[in-house]
């Protein structure tokens, strides 16, 4: 598949972004993709909003896997794209639109290009939340078709294109949603001794949690914990009656990440007590860290150097979370970045990565697993 054929998938994948477990157009599209190819060159199995699609080898022993992911984020788009979503509020500014179309280029390549062992391409959606590759891993077609490797990528919009970036070991941190919701005792503005102001608590609280990596981390681990929303009162000259806290919690050890809950969840039983209010916390979803295999992936950058397919980058560890990270620690693999060279990052309203990008991970994936696969 050429640059014309997959910027045009692109395209029309990046005007539908849907949320997690929404998926219910962008299914229907790679659907209607796949029906052009002979039917007995695939095998595919929906799986809630998600799609297991497996090419058939020519004497198949075992399976290899490649996961694309499929939402799309709660983001009003700003990129100024002819092709803008046409969802109003939600854009791919993750690039899961470039990650379905590379995976599209690579069935459409082996449908044609024939190789011994069987292929296994999941769609899968909802890893911006609230994660879908936990409960995928759990889905009885994947049961059926246990695959002994597993691959992905993610674009990377500080990277040039041609470029690729990847590690052995940690690669992605651990992360958590967290929630922590307040209630006391609300009032006149004019009375303030008559009540318990949950925007004082929950201004108390975001303070104090800051203290947590300073004194309750390894120096020589990270942590990072970030409060991005608080909402609490309903007007000028009311006292809050409750607050919410909402934000993220990651990590590189999941070690550390149990310690920050701890600690977190101690501070809050101690805010009960000093503002006379009751306390919740929650993580809705939470993401085991991307460890890639060691000796697959440092063979995977040796054979794209080798090959000339891609300047390749050792990469560090970075503090973003990836729920592919769940189909790592059952089955052996790695994941990689993709440069796309774009002036704003992932989850930015003008996110614009280059579509040029697509060929080279198309090249550099058809090229590996067809060696992996023969």
């Amino acid at each position: 598949m050429n640059l014309e054929h997959l910027t045009a998938i692109r395209r029309d994948l990046h005007q539908i972004p849907e949320l997690g477990f929404q998926e219910y157009k962008t299914q229907g599209y790679i659907l209607d993709h796949l029906q052009k190819h002979p039917e007995n060159r695939l095998e595919i199995e929906k799986w809630r909003t998600g799609l297991f699609v497996k090419v058939k080898g020519t004497a198949p022993d075992k399976i290899l896997a490649y996961r694309a992911d499929m939402d799309g984020l709660s983001i009003r788009e700003e990129t100024g794209y002819s092709f803008s979503s046409v969802h109003q509020d939600r854009m791919h500014a993750c690039g899961h639109d470039f990650h379905m179309t590379i995976a599209l280029g690579l069935i459409d390549h082996f449908v044609h290009h024939p190789v011994k062992q069987d292929l296994l391409f999941l769609f899968q959606p909802a890893e911006e939340g609230p994660g879908g590759a936990e409960p995928m891993l759990e889905s009885g077609v994947f049961k059926k078709w246990e695959p002994s490797m597993i691959t992905a990528l993610h674009i990377a919009p500080e990277l040039p294109v041609g470029t690729i970036s990847t590690k052995s070991g940690l690669l992605f941190a651990n992360t958590s949603e967290l929630v922590i919701e307040l209630e006391g005792k609300g009032g006149h503005a004019a009375y303030p001794h008559l009540a318990e102001d949950m925007v004082v608590a929950a201004s108390s609280l975001v303070t104090q949690m800051q203290s947590i990596v300073a004194r309750n981390v390894d120096p020589l681990d990270s942590a990072v914990i970030t409060i991005g929303t608080i909402r609490g009162g309903s007007a000028q000259n009311i006292i809050a009656q409750e607050a919410k806290l909402e934000g993220t919690i990651r990590t590189l050890s999941p070690s550390s990440m149990e310690r920050v809950k701890t600690r977190i969840e101690a501070m809050v039983k101690g805010l009960e007590t000093a503002y006379h209010c009751r306390g919740k916390v929650s993580y809705p979803a939470a993401y085991h860290q991307v460890y890639n295999s060691g000796d697959l992936v440092e063979d995977f950058m040796r054979f794209v150097a080798e090959k000339g397919l891609a300047k390749v980058v050792r990469a560090k560890e970075a503090m973003t979370g990836e729920d592919f990270g769940y189909m790592l620690k059952k089955y052996p693999g790695f994941m990689f970045w993709l440069g796309v060279d774009s002036p704003y990052g992932l989850h930015h309203a003008k996110l614009t990565p280059k579509e040029e990008a697509l060929e080279t991970a198309v090249r550099v994936m058809t090229a590996y697993l067809s060696e992996q696969a023969d």
